[in-house]
């Protein structure tokens, strides 16, 4: 029956009729869930339909049946090169045609992403994203969010996936994690792809889990890394440029946001005078005394820089009698004079018509 609805798929594929080529695939693994063909085949009708995120789930799930099902590497290497995911793309192609030395498309491909992966280095910004600062998560047996990481919650709300997971992140790192009590490590296959995660949980007699999202942002593979515990599947994403997602998967009208908001911040960034230049600082501070001295004012402000005046060239005993009559006149005598201050209280001295008064606290 499986065979009869392969055969079926491959002709309506052959008639581009690709929806239901995908819909007859499905039903034929239904049937037959461990036949790696099938899987490759499906991957490719995704491929005609633009979905590219599943055809690399199900050019992945061949691989893990099949290792040397070329074709599977094949139909991995082009959803990736779609994907814009080169080096995941290249690693595929390069391994598919080590299976298929002599098949031509391995070459072509493999030309071709030399030559988006040439052109995606040219137009890269001048930043370093490979040297990011290590992260400020502290790898931990219970890990949980901390007061400088962005936290969010998804929980998976379509029927066939029994798992719950959720995921934090700082600007280094995103923490995923997948509650999965009882697992084994055997039982559990992890890939990582510069945008794309593929996680597989095929428990013996249960229902297959997969999960595979294309992420917010692109990350690096070889640093990242996973754990199963006795409780969930943890998995550890490094970022390859340091910004916090604002969701675990990808979208367009999210990806755009996060580069609004990331241009405003970058304007409006404070600027700082080099240390390179040279002030001299000594000719800097004899122009700002020489304009104070020269600043023109009037009523309180010229009054009050009087005094101050006064007070920069006063000796040590002027300093002390305008210090002691002021503070205790409540600021109605100042006197220069030690000798006559110095020896009594002053007492407070209001203008005419004015009353003292003395405040409380």
């Amino acid at each position: 029956m499986a065979s009869d609805l392969e055969k079926r798929a491959k002709e309506a594929f052959f008639e581009d009729e690709f929806e239901l080529a995908l819909d007859l695939y499905s039903q034929a693994l239904e049937l037959d869930p461990k036949n790696a063909d099938l899987y490759a085949d499906r991957a490719q009708a995704y491929i005609k339909l633009q979905n590219y995120t599943e055809a690399v789930a199900d050019a992945n799930r061949a691989i893990e049946l099949d290792p040397l099902l070329s074709k599977a590497y094949l139909r991995k290497g082009t959803a990736c090169m779609k994907l814009e995911e080169y080096q995941t793309a290249k690693a595929a192609l390069e391994a598919g045609s080590s299976l298929a030395p002599g098949d031509s498309r391995f070459t072509r491909l493999n030309k071709e992403c030399d030559e988006l992966m040439a052109e995606e280095t040219r137009n890269l910004p001048e930043k370093a994203i490979h040297e990011a600062p290590p992260s400020a998560i502290t790898p931990s047996e219970d890990v949980g969010p901390t007061h400088d990481t962005s936290y969010q919650s998804t929980v998976v709300e379509l029927s066939k996936q029994k798992y719950r997971h959720d995921f934090y992140n700082s600007p280094t790192e995103l923490v995923l994690t997948i509650y999965a009590r009882g697992i084994l490590a055997e039982c559990v296959t992890v890939d990582f792809g510069e945008q794309i995660l593929s996680v597989s949980i095929n428990i013996p007699g249960e229902e297959a889990y997969h999960f595979q999202p294309r992420l917010f942002g692109k990350i690096i593979p070889e640093k990242c890394k996973y754990r199963v515990l006795s409780s969930k599947l943890e998995i550890r994403l490094f970022k390859a440029e340091a910004i916090t997602w604002t969701s675990l998967e990808f979208s367009k009208e999210k990806a755009l946001l996060q580069k609004i908001n990331a241009s405003a911040v970058k304007s409006q960034r404070p600027s700082y005078p080099s240390s390179k230049s040279k002030v001299d600082w000594d000719q800097l501070e004899a122009q700002v005394k020489k304009e104070e001295k020269e600043e023109k004012l009037d009523g309180d402000a010229a009054l009050n820089k009087m005094f101050r005046d006064i007070y920069l060239d006063a000796d040590e005993d002027m300093r002390r009698a305008m210090t002691k009559s002021f503070v205790e006149s409540n600021g109605t005598v100042l006197s220069t004079n030690w000798k006559e201050v110095g020896s009594k209280k002053v007492e407070g001295s209001p203008p005419d018509g004015m009353d003292l008064k003395k405040w409380e606290y």
